[in-house]
């Protein structure tokens, strides 16, 4: 009863600040795309902008491909790209999945709304 035992004491290293968001990457672009289908092709428009999603999250320079869905109007999406440079987007254009979906779009989709940003913080 009288041995004491020895214990190990481990450091912890600090936590990281997780609340800091990363510094800005120079020549990173987001684009913000909102579409909004035609009335009848809701569930069309859908399932193609989902086909979209994982060809091009595969995509050398694909950061982030997101696909939301309007909670308030239904037919309603968004779509937030994030791109390591505008010639990755631009590329991104020239690929089999995204000429298929150019000729199906105007079918599908009633208005159309884009536009690129870059992070400033």
């Amino acid at each position: 009863m009288g041995e004491s035992r020895k214990r190990k004491i481990h450091k912890l290293a600090a936590p990281r600040d997780t609340a800091a968001s990363p510094r800005p990457a120079k020549g990173r672009v987001t684009l913000v795309v909102a579409m909004r289908a035609r009335t009848g092709c809701e569930a069309e428009l859908e399932k193609e902008l989902r086909a979209l999603v994982a060809p091009t999250r595969a995509e050398r320079g694909c950061i982030a491909y997101d696909l939301h869905a309007s909670s308030d109007v239904p037919g309603l999406f968004l779509l937030r790209e994030v791109w390591s440079s505008l010639k990755h987007h631009q590329k991104h254009w020239e690929t089999a999945h995204m000429k298929k979906w150019g000729e199906k779009k105007g079918a599908l989709v009633e208005t159309r709304e884009a536009s690129f940003w870059r992070q400033i913080a």
